[in-house]
């Protein structure tokens, strides 16, 4: 099962209702045991999806809306399981990752996924080069420690494809680590005038929720998240969220190109 998202106005943002929000950014039923479920955004054409294998052996689709009869015959891939371990299988080469293990997947290979309390997170996008298949060890990256514990922010930022010593065509992804005690995700925020950016949002407990904040400054709404629920931000929008408690996200984007660095940095006052 896919969905197709459409590119949205960041003027009608200002003015939609908080249903049409939901209906435009917010990723909140891509997990489904013993299926492949994913969203196609026209944003910079990221496919963003989940596998639940559930005991079975589970395909990467090639779905219709992307024209191809293999899934990544023009595109390239990230992977992170965000349960228990499982296996990617690879061109039949079998990666195992645990929690929060990421596998970078070349363009042009088939790609299954198998175990029995897995949940796989996935986000592909255009390549137009391929290049080696690598595996992401979360114990294995060196964290960026950023944030304040004034500020609430203190954070964890692992980088497995970010445009440097990994190479991929244009795919950048990782996981950020929110420390207990703090709340506030990419704050202050900033903008990505040149790339789509996707949060998936992970080992929130049942009851807490991230409040997620999205749109142009000065003119922000925001989206109540809960656990392995995401959003899409496209480039003209802000991406940063406050959590009622612990709580990692993942992050991926795509776009005009990978200097992990190309950003505009938004002062809290012109929110």
């Amino acid at each position: 099962m896919i969905q197709v998202r459409y590119s949205t106005s960041p003027s009608s943002v200002e003015t939609s209702r908080a249903e049409d929000l939901r209906e435009n950014f917010l990723l909140e039923d891509l997990f489904g045991a013993g299926e492949v479920r994913a969203v196609y955004t026209h944003d910079d054409r990221m496919v963003v999806g989940g596998a639940v294998p559930s005991g079975e052996r589970l395909d990467l689709p090639a779905w219709d809306v992307l024209g191809t009869t293999s899934h990544l015959e023009r595109r390239e891939l990230g992977i992170i399981n965000v349960a228990e371990t499982g296996h990617v299988l690879v061109d039949g080469e079998k990666f195992e990752l645990g929690h929060l293990d990421g596998l970078y997947v070349g363009r042009g290979s088939e790609v299954s996924f198998t175990g029995d309390d897995a949940v796989f997170y996935f986000v592909s996008v255009p390549a137009g080069t391929t290049y080696p298949t690598t595996i992401l060890k979360h114990d294995e990256v060196e964290p960026v420690e950023i944030g304040t514990d004034g500020g609430a922010s203190v954070r964890s930022l692992y980088r497995y494809a970010w445009g440097q010593e990994l190479q991929t065509y244009g795919l950048q992804f990782g996981v950020t680590v929110i420390a207990n005690g703090s709340v506030w995700n990419t704050m202050p925020p900033h903008l990505h005038d040149r790339r789509t950016e996707v949060y998936m949002y992970v080992d929130l407990a049942e009851e807490d929720r991230v409040f997620h904040f999205l749109g142009q400054p000065g003119a922000t709404r925001h989206l109540v998240v809960g656990n392995r629920q995401g959003v899409i931000s496209p480039p003209w929008s802000i991406h940063s969220g406050a959590g009622t408690g612990s709580y990692a996200f993942i992050w991926a984007m795509t776009g005009e190109n990978n200097v992990y660095t190309d950003l505009d940095g938004v002062a809290l006052d012109t929110l």
